[in-house]
């Protein structure tokens, strides 16, 4: 299991600036108890932010968003232990209601075991549910994951046709994204896939360590706090 690494307090000259950081950022609200008011305040805060996305459960579908502003939802969330049909079919309804991006949790078990042909399958029941444009994430819980399963599950997803490799739920106890983890995915997918990190993304100094490693996407709950850089960014996903 990966252990957390702390980033360098130092950046360099070419790191990205705040509105750049915003734009790779996928503004989440994956709360249980989180209502539909709070969805449309997410909405506000992420075009007012710039962000790239908001992402939120697939029973807040349809949203009214603004023109730019793309819509991501989680499939098999959280725990991934959905058979591949269930998945399959909730990517389907959530396209339907005007998903613009799918990001989909592996049976983590199954990468534990080395069943990785299991995962390749999975993946590509979802990927032939919400075929392109519809982009396709897949959730592999790094932090769940040796390296040697992170590599498995990383070669398995992009045979079957997604477009992201990202590191986490937010809600296992493991833990979320590390460096160390984006960067063994990005060493793995090369060109083919792109790396969305998240879990525990908090502070502009992490999203700037997350995209050095790799990563070209983030999963943000704190995005407001997190872009104004003063280290409270919220909690969790």
């Amino acid at each position: 299991m990966s252990t957390e690494q702390t980033p360098s307090t130092s950046q360099p000259a070419d790191a990205p600036t705040p509105a750049q950081v915003a734009r790779a950022i996928d503004h989440t609200l994956l709360k249980p108890e989180a209502t539909r008011g709070d969805v449309a305040a997410l909405v506000a805060e992420a075009a007012e932010l710039g962000t790239y996305s908001v992402c939120v459960s697939p029973s807040m579908l349809p949203l009214d968003v603004p023109a730019g502003l793309k819509v991501a939802v989680v499939c098999g969330f959280p725990s991934g232990k959905h058979t591949s049909a269930v998945k399959a079919a909730e990517a389907a309804e959530s396209v339907r209601l005007g998903a613009d991006e799918i990001d989909m949790v592996i049976d983590v078990g199954a990468a534990r075991e080395g069943r990785f042909e299991d995962v390749q399958a999975d993946v590509a029941a979802v990927r032939a549910a919400a075929p392109a444009p519809t982009v396709l994430k897949v959730i592999i819980e790094s932090a769940a994951l040796d390296d040697d399963q992170v590599v498995g599950v990383c070669r398995a997803s992009a045979a079957a046709g997604a477009d992201f490799v990202k590191t986490s739920t937010g809600f296992h106890p493991a833990g979320g994204a590390t460096e160390h983890a984006v960067r063994l995915m990005k060493q793995t997918v090369g060109d083919a896939l792109e790396v969305k990190a998240s879990g525990g993304v908090r502070t502009l100094e992490q999203a700037r360590a997350m995209m050095a490693a790799g990563a070209t996407r983030l999963g943000v709950s704190g995005s407001r706090a997190l872009l104004a850089g003063d280290g409270s960014g919220a909690a969790g996903y």
